[in-house]
């Protein structure tokens, strides 16, 4: 393809050489330019990609796209843009030929409720028939092939490139999260949606490369809605209504409280499922979701708007929300000949964490024990709130590391404890996670149920100068087989 094709859709500032040259493959990482390539240069969170261009010009590049004013020796025509990640989104989609637009594409952005919504929107439609694509935080779905994740969403040639992979493979519909970094980043930027769909909005994703502030993480989230041909909002949320007052594409809302479009009523929520009557304009039926909890209804009535917009029956719709299931979420981990249960969630957030601990401790026969950790180079005043709501709901809370990252795990520890300390509850600090769990278990008698926060999907444990492999369902698996 010529240079030139691949930037007919972007803003040029300046072209120094010649774009008529045959671009031979794209690349944002110098390490993996070759001959004839084009290279744009990202300044990403790490590094800047324009301290590589002479070495992606050393390696064969014969185009680089830039933003800022470089020289390099070599032949090579230099292509400055004003922003060379929304560069990378268009140049991406117009070298894998826009596959995007040949499948209907929905995006779910929103603080709490991605990765579940995803995986109900994709049950649902597979019971429909449906070939259906999975992008998000567990794990990339094409067909039977699943590739993990390394982030909620992918950079824009990498997405572009799963999207014509799943095209490929005879999808029909890719239903991917959308984070706001995706969003602010411009990953999505060229992605043509159908449908875009906002579940709600907490703290969360505050400091270190993220964002600066909440409006600079509520205005990455809206811009979805500029992207999508139609809308779906939780009218629940205080920053629904501002989308939907704002929004220029075709809206949809959902909730219990307010009036939406979409509306649950008489729940009743099961220690394994919640059941509910769900009025839509397309159909009004008895829905019974395999995931307990006031947090799944909001999820399930954004996957029920989603596939109301595209004509699913009714049946695959109940069909698909009582058969959905979803990795680290609300997941019971086998606990064979012991009369206690542990359940995994990924719940990191004070609201995600309130919203567990209230849904089990509104049917556990037992004792409620809550171990949980937060992340380091996080939002750190999220810590002693998480701890306060630990202490609030919990009968005993474990409290332990996470991913501390770059930070002191006591430093961490500490920072919670401070927040369970105003409240009566029972509580222990046990920063090594594997005995903390191990406590956790010997500690619980009949009728308890332990859940272990914060991690869910997650299969590592990240530190300062490391990452390990750590999967809780295998940590409890050891422990049990220790006896």
């Amino acid at each position: 393809m010529l240079l030139k094709e691949l930037l007919k859709n972007i803003d040029v500032i300046k072209t120094d050489g010649n774009a008529d040259i045959e671009i031979r493959g794209v690349t944002y990482d110098s390490r993996k330019a070759l001959p004839g390539y084009l290279f744009v240069c990202i300044d990403g969170f790490a590094t800047d990609g324009h301290l590589f261009a002479q070495q992606a010009v050393d390696n064969g590049a014969t185009a680089l796209v830039v933003e800022k004013d470089i020289s390099v020796i070599g032949d090579a025509t230099i292509v400055k843009v004003p922003n060379t990640r929304e560069a990378l989104a268009a140049i991406s989609a117009e070298w894998f030929g826009h596959p995007s637009k040949n499948m209907t594409l929905i995006g779910i952005t929103g603080t709490k409720g991605k990765t579940t919504t995803t995986y109900m929107v994709r049950s649902i439609l597979e019971k429909a028939g449906n070939t259906v694509g999975l992008i998000g935080t567990v794990a990339n779905c094409i067909g039977n092939e699943k590739i993990p994740a390394r982030r909620t969403t992918p950079e824009s040639y990498d997405l572009q490139e799963m999207f014509e992979k799943m095209r490929d493979k005879g999808a029909d519909t890719v239903v991917m999260e959308v984070s706001s970094q995706g969003l602010k980043l411009h990953r999505v930027s060229s992605c043509d949606f159908d449908i875009g769909v906002f579940t709600n909005f907490s703290k969360d994703h505050i400091g270190g490369f993220e964002h600066p502030d909440m409006e600079d993480y509520f205005n990455s989230k809206r811009k979805l809605f500029q992207l999508c041909k139609k809308g779906i909002v939780n009218i629940d949320s205080p920053q629904g209504e501002i989308i939907v007052k704002e929004a220029k594409c075709e809206i949809y809302t959902f909730g219990i409280e307010k009036e939406a479009d979409v509306k649950a009523k008489n729940i009743i929520t099961h220690s394994n499922s919640v059941e509910f009557e769900c009025i839509t304009p397309w159909f009004t039926e008895k829905i019974k979701v395999s995931v307990p909890g006031l947090f799944s209804v909001y999820n399930a009535l954004a996957a029920i708007s989603v596939c109301g917009l595209l004509g699913v029956p009714p049946q695959a719709v109940k069909d698909g929300l009582i058969n959905v299931q979803i990795p680290g979420r609300a997941e019971i981990v086998p606990t064979p000949g012991k009369p206690y249960t542990v359940m995994i969630d990924y719940a990191h957030t004070p609201d995600s964490l309130e919203n567990i601990l209230s849904t089990v401790k509104g049917f556990v026969k037992g004792r409620l024990i809550s171990v949980f950790g937060c992340g380091g180079d996080r939002d750190k005043t999220k810590r002693p709130v998480m701890g306060e709501i630990s202490g609030r709901i919990a009968d005993f809370t474990i409290i332990t590391s996470d991913n501390p990252r770059t930070e002191v795990p006591s430093a961490i520890l500490a920072d919670i404890e401070a927040g369970i300390k105003r409240t009566n509850g029972k509580y222990t600090v046990i920063e090594d996670r594997t005995e903390a769990i191990r406590y956790a278990m010997n500690y619980a008698q009949k009728d308890d149920i332990i859940v272990l926060a914060g991690k869910g999907h997650e299969t590592y444990q990240i530190f300062k100068d490391k990452t390990i492999h750590y999967d809780e369902r295998e940590i409890v698996a050891n422990i049990l087989r220790e006896g």
